[in-house]
């Protein structure tokens, strides 16, 4: 859709910076994102060096990254912010007074009954997204806060360890949190702009300054020659996330505005150009609007980062690892040569929340209700359902591909080689047919581009689904990573 006169300067939350939209012709509303990241990644720094668990109390770490939070809030969204401190709490009302039998059932009802009453009101509102960066955004990553702690607090309290997988047991929570340590998690200024989400138990040990020496503990280190535990610094993780921050808002300000995925469906375009040409320009499109994503999670990776949180422990090189909190890896992404290794390493966080309060937990059907989930969580634009559909499809299709075909190329180098080639094709263009109307969100446009596309990943899908046999997974219904759960996760305008 195309952006009014004055679009540029439209905001929700503050207008200080209106000159400076106007001077580099960029909306208000990414100005403020900006903005409030680039200051809590300040912040962060400060947080780290000045507020360290040596030089703060946990009430204090708490209190400061909370009123920040709340004021970054204000700033990006305005009034609508009051339905960020409105949910959150209801949900605390839920979390003192429900009993924990329901506790969770109760927190899930409410935190997605008003998410989705949002994301209703917000066609109204924002009119099919004409603002980038809006109040659903923060309220999606509280969303799966609140249900992750009313889970994880009903493992603690209502069950036995038994009951509970080892993920279960590890992420269980005790004791009900005091409200500043609630209200912390959830408005922390390190995660309520642009998240992503991360387990209760790990946050209050990032608080309390336990976070790293947790993860140190898992290693010998005396085998490995230390006389004491080392002090990793996220300095040059920091630095590593910024840069790729830094290349990808270049990317973005360039190619997006040169690229905008629209014009696969403008009609002079469609007449005059061949469908492999078509097939071609789509990738390049969809490329271009890959940036913002990359920036926006990488970036607030690296704010928590600077904090002193995500420190994931020691790979096998004996390089420490601060991917704890990250949302995708760019690598996999844009080399992946299936489906399921394209949406594993995209939205990871996201993943991992579906899985733990609903995969895990679904007392029957667990992958069409983890569907479902995934759906009403990502909003009621219709484009979102197209790509959600057309993905179950692709998915079931290149698992069969794979099963049934796969075993034959690895017989020598030659053949290898040629089978990636071909699949990192066919994934990387069935990917950019599969998420095109995440990013035109109607009806229209995106039946439009189908039409264009003459449906033919659709056809290709059913045609091999109906050729080759489909054969049982070699996995329990249970397994963490499944493969299903992963499609459901999905990129997503945040």
């Amino acid at each position: 859709m195309a952006e009014p006169p004055g679009a540029p300067h439209r905001t929700t939350g503050s207008t200080l910076l209106h000159p400076l939209s106007g001077l580099l012709g960029i909306p208000l509303d990414q100005i403020n994102f900006v903005a409030c990241q680039l200051f809590a990644l300040l912040a962060a720094f400060w947080f780290r060096i000045y507020l360290g668990p040596s030089h703060a109390s946990s009430a204090v770490r708490h209190a400061f990254a909370t009123l920040f939070g709340i004021y970054f809030a204000v700033f990006c969204f305005g009034w609508y912010s009051i339905h960020l401190f409105v949910l959150v709490m209801m949900n605390y009302g839920i979390m003192n007074m429900a009993s924990i039998p329901n506790i969770h059932r109760y927190s899930f009802v409410v935190a997605m009954g008003y998410l989705t009453l949002c994301h209703i009101s917000r066609i109204y509102i924002f009119h099919y997204g004409i603002l980038t960066t809006d109040f659903s955004g923060p309220l999606m990553i509280i969303t799966q806060k609140i249900t992750t702690l009313a889970c994880q607090l009903h493992d603690g309290i209502g069950r036995q360890a038994e009951e509970l997988t080892a993920e279960q047991n590890r992420l269980a929570v005790k004791t009900r949190p005091s409200l500043l340590e609630y209200l912390s998690y959830l408005l922390n200024f390190m995660s309520i702009i642009a998240g992503p989400c991360s387990n209760y138990k790990d946050y209050i040990a990032f608080i309390e300054g336990r976070h790293v020496h947790m993860k140190l503990l898992e290693v010998n280190w005396k085998q490995k020659g230390y006389d004491r535990l080392p002090d990793p610094s996220p300095t040059g993780a920091v630095m590593y996330k910024l840069c790729i921050t830094l290349v990808s808002l270049i990317l973005f300000l360039t190619l997006t505005k040169n690229f905008p995925m629209a014009y696969i469906i403008d009609k002079e375009f469609l007449d005059k150009t061949p469908f492999l040409s078509r097939l071609g320009y789509l990738y390049v499109v969809t490329q271009a609007a890959k940036p913002k994503y990359y920036f926006a999670w990488t970036l607030a990776d690296a704010v928590n980062n600077a904090a002193g949180y995500g420190f994931s422990g020691v790979d096998e090189r004996g390089t420490f690892r601060w991917d704890l909190l990250s949302n995708l890896n760019i690598w996999n992404i844009e080399t992946a040569t299936s489906f399921k290794m394209y949406i594993e390493n995209w939205n990871i966080q996201t993943a991992a929340w579906l899985k733990r309060v609903c995969y895990d937990r679904a007392p029957w059907y667990p992958t069409a209700l983890t569907f479902i989930l995934s759906a009403l969580w990502h909003g009621i634009y219709p484009g979102y359902y197209f790509t959600f559909l057309t993905g179950i499809l692709i998915t079931l299709a290149a698992r069969a591909i794979r099963n049934n075909c796969r075993h034959y190329f690895l017989s020598s180098v030659p053949l290898k080689i040629a089978y990636d080639v071909v699949t990192w094709v066919v994934t990387q263009l069935a990917v950019c047919y599969t998420v095109a109307p995440f990013v035109m969100l109607a009806v229209e446009p995106t039946i439009k581009f189908y039409k264009s596309m003459y449906f033919h990943m659709h056809i290709l899908s059913i045609l091999v689904l109906l050729a080759l046999p489909i054969r049982p997974q070699a996995h329990s219904i249970r397994k963490p990573q499944n493969q299903v759960v992963q499609n459901s996760v999905k990129s997503k305008d945040k």
